[in-house]
């Protein structure tokens, strides 16, 4: 992205200013220093053999460069693309959406949030990074850096520029396959067996602004991030400084392996702030083999919605603790549903293996594939129950609108709860809320619709009024209500009391 003369000018005095703060504390450190000989005395830090750093990270980067390469692709934008910006695969954010405050996504120029989107098709440019994974060409990317491409190009580390053509990619993921169109043979990089464990040493090469070949260093900072990215997010958290253009980028260990392919930073600014998230090697890689394989890439289905289990509503459930993932709706011809899975319904286990919660069991059941027998283990009532569940295709990502119906004509006051009820087309609608009240607190929104209260549908306020009385009447705590949020429904458990 160029940058006007105010601007470089700008950054000029930025950088000098840091550089003098430097000086200044570099002033500083020698006249304290002379005042204070004895803390020039105090006995040095100890470090074990096997925790030292190495002396240079050098003799690892010779061994995987070559391999890493620019990526620069060609696209066409169109008056409906709402996904991604032009220039380097940056999505699209409105203001006010979620995403906005988490992260951003980066991979080369992107024009400034919230531009509106073109009215006619027009052609683009994005950069990214990539790395080779076989002898004869196949290069690992990520997906928001070529979607919409109409050409691709790799820079070599030594400078040749090939033409690729995309094998494949995967949206849920962010992860794509190239190919090098010119027969050859060429260095390339193994992912890791192991993963890396908190802590552990790690470098970041990749194209950042289009300056290929850039080398950084840092650690792991934690494993299993959720970001909001999709279904699947399990990403790893590194604070080597990588920026826009670092997409599809490998991060390695300090064997030359690949652990990571990074993805998104999180930064207020734009810039490195030491916060980045890269697509751990266990879930790169049996991605990248069925887009080798099949150029696509199929999962497991059942067909639920699923949410967390919280304290307030393992408790309205009869679970003894709150893990799991609690299905809130089924679609229509769901395998769940088919095995006599309902609403309310807790899975904990599948094939014997524990599930914690819902982004677990969604990663797990994708990983089987269609077609699968599955063992689902499920809470009902309290009570542990098991279903032989035959996985189906996971299907194209659909949209459904709910409907709050016309205007209320009875409305119901639980002035307890800070909440006023409407009827509606679907069920009781949410029309006033307290923002300081308790039911505010659960996350209840005006305009939501409970569907059920305490398992039971509602059509009228009244019927969420007596399902209250009846929870109070049996000592519960709390009601579960069945609610739905725009294109979603979930459970939330009220104070019954």
């Amino acid at each position: 992205m160029s940058q006007t003369p105010s601007t470089k000018s700008s950054a000029k005095t930025l950088r000098a200013a840091l550089l003098g703060a430097v000086a200044l504390v570099g002033v500083g450190g020698f006249a304290y220093q002379a005042q204070m000989p004895a803390l020039a005395q105090a006995p040095a830090l100890t470090i074990p053999n096997n925790a030292a750093a190495p002396v240079s990270f050098a003799p690892i980067v010779e061994r995987v460069r070559g391999a890493v390469v620019a990526v620069k692709v060609k696209t066409v934008e169109t008056a409906d693309a709402s996904d991604d910006e032009q220039g380097g695969g940056m999505p699209q954010m409105r203001p006010g959406d979620p995403l906005e405050r988490f992260f951003r996504r980066f991979g080369g120029e992107n024009t400034p949030f919230g531009r509106q989107q073109p009215q006619r098709p027009r052609t683009g440019q994005a950069l990214g990074s990539g790395f080779i994974i076989s002898d004869d060409g196949y290069v690992v990317t990520n997906n928001h850096v070529v979607e919409n491409a109409t050409e691709v190009s790799i820079t070599l580390d030594d400078g040749r520029n090939v033409a690729a053509e995309v094998v494949g990619a995967d949206k849920r993921t962010d992860l794509a396959l190239l190919k090098i169109k010119d027969k050859g043979t060429y260095q390339h990089v193994n992912f890791a067996k192991d993963m890396p464990r908190v802590g552990d040493w790690v470098l970041a090469v990749g194209n950042p602004f289009g300056l290929g070949g850039t080398v950084t260093a840092g650690i792991v900072s934690a494993r299993g991030r959720d970001i909001g990215a999709g279904p699947y997010d399990d990403f790893l958290q590194i604070d080597a400084s990588v920026n826009r253009g670092n997409s599809g980028g490998p991060t390695f260990n300090l064997n030359g392996d690949v652990v990571g392919v990074n993805t998104a930073i999180f930064s207020p600014s734009g810039g490195s702030v030491g916060i980045g998230f890269a697509i751990p090697t266990e879930v790169a890689r049996d991605v990248i083999d069925s887009l080798r394989n099949k150029g696509s890439v199929a999962r497991g289905w059942i067909g639920v919605q699923i949410q967390p289990v919280t304290k307030e509503i393992a408790e309205s459930l009869g679970a003894r603790d709150a893990k799991g993932a609690l299905i809130n709706d089924l679609q229509s011809g769901s395998p769940a549903g088919a095995a006599g899975l309902k609403s309310g319904d807790i899975i904990t286990a599948v094939n014997g293996e524990k599930i914690d919660g819902p982004r677990e069991l969604a990663r797990k059941i994708a990983s089987f594939g269609p077609d699968k027998q599955v063992d689902i283990t499920y809470l009902r009532d309290g009570r542990e129950q098991r279903a032989n569940v035959r996985l189906g295709a996971l299907p194209a990502e659909t949209q459904q609108r709910a409907s709050l119906g016309g205007a209320p004509t009875e409305r119901n006051a639980l002035t307890g709860l800070g909440l006023t009820l409407a009827p509606g087309r679907d069920g009781v609608v949410v029309a006033e809320l307290d923002p300081s009240g308790a039911a505010a607190q659960t996350g209840l929104k005006e305009g939501d619709i409970i569907l059920e209260a305490g398992g039971k549908k509602v059509e009228r306020p009244a019927d969420v009024s007596a399902a209250l009385a009846a929870a109070k009447k049996d000592g519960r705590r709390a009601l579960l209500l069945r609610v739905k949020s725009g294109e979603t429904t979930r459970f939330v458990a009220i104070a019954a009391g």
